[in-house]
């Protein structure tokens, strides 16, 4: 009998599916396609077992698809661009050109043995000429088209990267990367139009049926779509009046100041002129621009001594003053403030000592706001104090519509819808990212670029024959002048290239159009996304649920505007799956200072180390290399094979769910998978006639095909892998004759083979199945087989189950009866008497009373 040996099956089957080519696709227009793609991975140089469990995933659904006669599109890529390049070549020297190719070469080393059904033709990586020069042309087309612009905008910048940060790329007010303490700056920065498509991309998350709920409302809420009340609040001194927008313009009774942001015209105004008010300026675009870092700096303001009227009563003035937890971006960059029914005002206001005014109270109360505010509800009831649209008692929802239609009528306010969405800044200050291809001449201005000139390429070196100096702060690209300066496209003057290059979530932004096409000449070829798109499923981390979900859906609309994607590719993606991570427990122990010093699991055996120190082991939590709860894909390869961690990751918990790896699970799955080798090859090896057993065991056959099948298609992994677990034991336990029971091991290596795809075709080679099982029709399971003829009565004597009975389903209550008082169980009961009342329950029971 032959020994199942993971690692020296892998290669060979691995090397048999390359020689057929069979997960290399081609247009083919006489069958139906299918895309499936799971998020490109960043180059960091190692898999890990999220990568692992991620492109397992993708894979079930590709081969299973193939399988069941469709055309698939399986490819990979890499999202190669950004910073952690940059700071490599700090720390190690070199080059982020050598060391990101370096690792998307020893990462593609690691991948492969897992058995992916990628096609692999079709891989590149945005930090490619070809590819990012692409990207240039369809940033030159939507510039064109009027999806682009430049303006001087307030950003969150890191003075010791120096360069813009994105909101999520602020952590705690500190830079993602350098841990420096973000600061707002004013620079002059392109913009995506994206605030444009709001509406649209709000409405159209209606029709995403096939996402996750959680995250078309993580959409929805980061859209933000709010209706409110734009008004004015007419200054004393009779300068033009302040505008405001506010979304519970309700609580106006209670206003206590009218606030404005240190970026707004008149703060820019009073800080040219009084030096106090622009050192207090300064201190606020020290603090980062997101909503968390709002909320958790402390509060400060200054009084510019302006005061405005109160719209519904001109002799009640307001004291105008700068804060800093008022953006520029958002509504007006000015609000009025109500203490009593917002935290951030109220705290505020206590520390100035403005005053605290209640519009209303809980409907049982008339306690007044003491430190907590009383945030009025949108949906219950409250009471109102005095309210000016005479409401008594109204929801919070009631009394924004009352106000909005009493500013409206007296004529000093507009009803005004507004989006939280804000336009997509994509400038950063870097040299790793992909060159913003526009030309700046002091005669013609900004010039795009020239198509024929494209791609505009990162220069290697630093300007001069020098390698470029990372040490110095700042973008290398502002300090090379042999590319920096470069004659006018238009009127062929000296002029300098834009030094600023794209943000990264361009580059993922539209990789899934060019999968279509990736050797084509423009962006994407007509033709080829006419027949791919749209990804069928697409597959990620939750992490990714808003930003590069909404910009690849605006992108796939700015790519049909110019062109470069069919109308019915507007949403990219038909259907979405978020899975889980992979946890493991931490081992620690404190070192003399009580500070935790970890332990790889590998070091760890029976929760001690080699010299007998005992470990804390902390609850299952995301695999971190700083913790280091991390396992190595490589090595689980190489100790049980790719089957195995396959097997693993899909088998212990829902996909969507986190799954803990452990040391023992995966030692399990092993085994599991060398008993289907054992069974199979005593399978082959055995001599059984045909026998009354064999319909018994191919109805399990057409129940497993029926399940299994279903779980794949419904992303219940899990759910299959059970079910192959069971069937399993059926066969091993089967007394029926060889033929049946090689053509139900036949079946279960074709169930196996989206999760176990070397393993399986192992089987199907011992079991003299036709070609590669990678190719061979998926099973079909036949109706009349998965119904079963028969059924088990439980037998009752005196209310106690005592036997059972398997009969025909369509058996007449009579002869239930006799075949039921024949059985030991009853016949020893009665001990020769007769029964004194037997009860037949068609298809669930038979009592017998003795």
């Amino acid at each position: 009998m032959s020994r199942y040996s993971a690692n020296e099956i892998e290669a060979k089957w691995q090397e048999a599916w390359d020689k057929a080519g069979i997960f290399t696709a081609n247009h083919k227009a006489d069958k139906p396609k299918y895309y499936v793609l799971e998020m490109f991975p960043y180059p960091s140089g190692r898999i890990h077992m999220g990568h692992v469990r991620n492109y397992t995933m993708g894979d079930v659904i590709a081969r299973h698809k193939l399988a069941t006669g469709h055309n698939v599109l399986h490819p990979m890529g890499w999202d190669a661009f950004g910073m952690p390049a940059e700071n490599a070549a700090m720390a190690i020297g070199g080059h982020p050109k050598d060391w990101t190719y370096g690792n998307i070469a020893d990462m593609r080393g690691q991948m492969k043995p897992l058995g992916l059904s990628i096609d692999w033709s079709r891989e590149f990586a945005t930090c490619d000429p070809e590819y990012y020069g692409q990207q240039q042309a369809l940033f030159l087309d939507m510039l064109e088209a009027g999806l682009v612009y430049r303006k001087n905008a307030v950003v969150n910048w890191d003075p010791v990267d120096m360069t813009v940060l994105a909101n999520e790329q602020v952590e705690n007010g500190r830079g993602w990367r350098s841990g420096a303490l973000v600061e707002r700056r004013e620079l002059t920065q392109w913009f995506f139009k994206i605030s444009d498509y709001s509406e649209e991309l709000l409405d159209a998350l209606d029709t995403l049926d096939n996402w996750p709920a959680k995250v078309r409302l993580m959409q929805e809420n980061w859209i933000g779509k709010s209706r409110g009340l734009q008004f004015g609040f007419e200054r004393t001194d009779g300068k033009e009046p302040i505008t405001v927008y506010t979304t519970r313009p309700d609580t106006l009774l209670g206003a206590s100041f009218v606030g404005i942001s240190p970026d707004h015209p008149i703060a820019k105004q009073l800080e040219a002129e009084n030096p106090e008010v622009a050192e207090f300026v300064a201190e606020c675009r020290k603090g980062g621009t997101t909503e968390e870092a709002i909320e958790t700096a402390e509060k400060l303001g200054y009084d510019t001594g302006i005061r405005v009227k109160h719209p519904l009563d001109p002799n009640w003035e307001l004291p105008v003053w700068i804060a800093n937890f008022i953006l520029m971006d958002y509504g007006t960059g000015a609000i009025f403030a109500c203490p009593a029914h917002d935290q951030r005002d109220l705290d505020f206001c206590r520390k100035y000592d403005l005053p605290v005014i209640d519009t209303f109270f809980a409907l049982d109360s008339d306690t007044p706001v003491d430190k907590i505010a009383f945030v009025p509800p949108k949906t219950e009831k409250v009471r109102w104090v005095n309210h000016f649209a005479g409401l008594t008692e109204a929801t919070g929802d009631e009394a924004i519509n009352a106000t909005v239609d009493f500013a409206e009528k007296a004529g000093w306010g507009e009803g005004v819808t507004k989006y939280r969405l804000r336009d997509w800044g994509l400038s950063r200050q870097r040299y790793w990212g992909c060159p913003i291809p526009v030309v700046h001449c002091d005669k013609c201005g900004t010039v795009p670029e020239k198509k024929e000139n494209l791609p505009i390429q990162l220069p290697y070196d630093g300007g001069n024959g020098e390698p470029i100096d990372f040490s110095i702060p700042g973008n290398p690209l502002d300090r090379h002048p042999n590319w920096r300066d470069t004659p006018c496209p238009s009127c062929g003057a000296p002029a300098k290239r834009e030094t600023d290059t794209m943000d990264t979530f361009v580059d993922s932004s539209w990789y899934f159009a060019r999968f279509t096409a990736p050797r084509a000449e423009s962006p994407t070829d007509l033709a080829e996304a006419e027949y791919w798109m749209n990804v069928d499923q697409y597959i990620g981390g939750i992490e990714h649920a808003i930003l590069h979900l909404l910009y690849s859906r605006f992108f796939a609309r700015a790519m049909n505007i110019t062109g470069h994607l069919p109308k019915k590719a507007i949403e990219p993606f038909n259907a979405l799956f978020t899975q889980g991570m992979v946890t493991h427990e931490i081992y620690q122990t404190r070192d003399a200072k009580g500070r935790p010093v970890y332990h790889l699991p590998e070091d760890v055996t029976d929760g001690k180390l080699a010299d007998g120190t005992e470990v804390e082991i902390i609850p299952s939590a995301k695999m971190s290399k700083s913790k280091k709860n991390v396992v190595d894909p490589v090595s689980i390869i190489s100790a049980f094979g790719a089957d195995t961690a396959r097997w693993f990751v899909l088998s212990d918990s829902p996909p969507e769910r986190d799954v803990e790896w452990t040391a023992s699970g995966a030692e399990a799955a092993f085994k599991h998978l060398s008993r289907v080798h054992r069974i199979a090859s005593e399978i082959v090896g055995s001599d059984v006639a045909a026998n009354a057993e064999d319909e018994a065991l191919l109805r399990e056959m057409h129940k497993a095909i029926h399940d299994v099948s279903g779980g794949i298609e419904s992303f219940g992994f899990n759910a299959s892998i059970a079910k192959l677990y069971a069937f399993t034991n059926t066969l091993a336990k089967s007394k029926a004759g060889t033929a049946a029971k090689r053509e139900a091991a036949k079946t279960l290596a074709q169930l196996m083979s989206p999760m176990t795809p070397h393993l399986s075709e192992e089987l199907w080679q011992m079991l003299d199945g036709e070609g590669l099982v990678a190719t061979a029709p998926w099973p079909v399971a036949d109706e009349a087989m998965l119904v079963d003829d028969t059924i088990t009565l439980p037998i009752q004597i005196n209310g106690k189950r005592r036997a059972e009975i398997s009969v025909p389903k369509d058996m007449d209550k009579a002869e239930v009866e006799k075949i039921a008082l024949s059985t030991e169980a009853v016949q020893k009961a009665l001990d020769g008497a007769a029964p004194r009342k037997v009860i037949v329950v068609p298809g669930r029971i038979v009592n017998v009373v003795v």
